[in-house]
């Protein structure tokens, strides 16, 4: 754990822009060191400044290909970015691998992007524990957008909705997954609808195809939304359609903003980020109290899962 006055130190590099200080800080916070919670309190004082765009949908959907465009989409408009990919990962080692991510990590040289690849650790969702606070060292580093793409499950990404401000659920012709998108709730919580490789034949056919199921939602006896998801047919490969796409999601972002939607889902956002707090802790805490005793009774039928989990958690 840093001294006192290194972390006072680690923060103030952090918000003067230092990337290194950055990383050093989100090590700290992703590891849970002791000094995370020190950082935490700081840094969510920046809490909700950027866009969060949460970038979902099946493997193979060229999801890394599109974050790489929409990088370089903000640049070009001199806009601050930081990636936060999240990897797959041995529940074990808890070690990430970043794949096949080349079109990101071409940007990773440029002073005004931080990228970061994350471990999910075996979390469902696509995220990681330590999203919340991987997106406050971001915040507090002047990232203005901050792109989370998820690992890529295409079922169940939901989670996703939790911490994003605009979710992004990329598709393509080839996959055929706009029943799966229904069943996995992505209809709902999608807020622009993206097919990617539209230089594939059938591009137009998977547009129709959102477009009408995101119609008949509607007519299932839908409540009618003050924003309707927009679906936009792009080649992140050759560049076709993103900047149709950056326009649609600058609107999502002024129609949080007007109608006040913004404040409602960083209030969801903040309660998302309490719940993985106190679950975190409370595994933590519980399974520390599991000794050689407590399996031995479980071993020999003193006890059952249920009767012990109970017990470990009624003690303080």
């Amino acid at each position: 754990m840093p001294a006192k006055s290194d972390l006072k130190d680690l923060i103030r590099r952090v918000r003067r822009g230092d990337h290194a200080a950055a990383a050093r800080a989100l090590s700290l916070v992703v590891d849970e060191d002791e000094s995370a919670a020190s950082l935490a309190r700081d840094f969510f004082k920046s809490a909700g400044s950027a866009q969060k765009v949460g970038v979902c949908g099946p493997p193979g959907a060229g999801k890394s290909t599109l974050t790489g465009r929409l990088i370089g989409l903000y640049r070009a408009r001199k806009i601050p970015v930081g990636v936060l990919a999240v990897d797959p990962s041995s529940s074990l080692s808890g070690g990430a691998f970043l794949g096949d991510r080349l079109r990101i990590m071409a940007h990773a040289t440029d002073p005004g992007v931080f990228i970061r690849s994350l471990a999910s650790r075996g979390m469902v969702g696509g995220l990681t524990h330590a999203i919340f606070g991987a997106v406050h060292v971001l915040e507090a580093l002047g990232c203005a957008k901050i792109i989370v793409e998820t690992v890529g499950t295409g079922q169940d990404e939901v989670e996703i909705a939790s911490v994003a401000d605009t979710v992004l659920y990329v598709t393509t012709p080839a996959l055929g997954d706009e029943i799966q998108a229904m069943k996995a709730g992505a209809m709902e919580i999608g807020d622009v609808f993206v097919v990617n490789k539209a230089d594939l034949a059938g591009r137009d056919k998977a547009v129709a195809d959102l477009r009408g199921a995101l119609g008949l939602g509607r007519a299932a006896g839908q409540a009618p939304r003050a924003w309707e998801p927009p679906v936009v047919a792009v080649s992140a490969l050759s560049g076709e359609g993103v900047e149709a796409l950056g326009r649609e999601l600058d609107a999502h972002w002024a129609h949080l903003e007007r109608s006040g939607e913004r404040r409602e889902r960083l209030k969801r956002q903040h309660r998302a980020e309490l719940e993985f707090w106190i679950q975190r802790r409370v595994l933590k805490t519980a399974l520390g109290r599991v000794d050689e005793k407590a399996l031995k009774d479980l071993l020999s039928g003193k006890t059952d899962p249920a009767s012990l989990g109970a017990k470990l958690l009624r003690k303080h």
